[in-house]
């Protein structure tokens, strides 16, 4: 079973920007896609963004596109969401799964555990 560690969280101000790390304890598979997801309090944990671990495709919802990216580093099994233009409206919990494939991580139940999440809060 793989682990996944999230870090890079913390408050910024409205139009700061972070750099989410989410570091996978063992082998990700080239077909699988890797993603970014985010839970407030009584609201659904939702997709972020995703990746396709073997060639970098990648997927974003669409109140994020244009200000994250979510990128990979192939040999440090570790995936990152850089963040910009952060709005209020981003603060949240931020976590990291895997699914099947880059459909599957944003449409299917995730292949992993969750892990502790890092927080994201953003002031106005």
């Amino acid at each position: 079973q793989v682990q996944l560690v999230e870090s890079g969280g913390g408050l910024v101000q409205a139009g700061e920007s972070l750099r989410l790390s989410c570091a996978a304890s063992g082998r990700i598979v080239g077909s699988y896609g890797m993603g970014w997801f985010r839970q407030t309090p009584n609201k659904e944990r939702e997709f972020v963004a995703g990746i396709r671990w073997h060639d970098g495709t990648t997927d974003y919802e669409d109140s994020v596109k244009g200000r994250f990216r979510i990128s990979r580093d192939y040999p440090a099994n570790t995936v990152y969401l850089q963040m910009n233009s952060l709005k209020p409206d981003d603060t949240a919990v931020y976590y990291c799964n895997a699914g099947s494939s880059l459909y599957d991580v944003r449409w299917s139940t995730p292949l992993f555990s969750w892990g502790q999440g890092t927080q994201v809060t953003v002031s106005s």
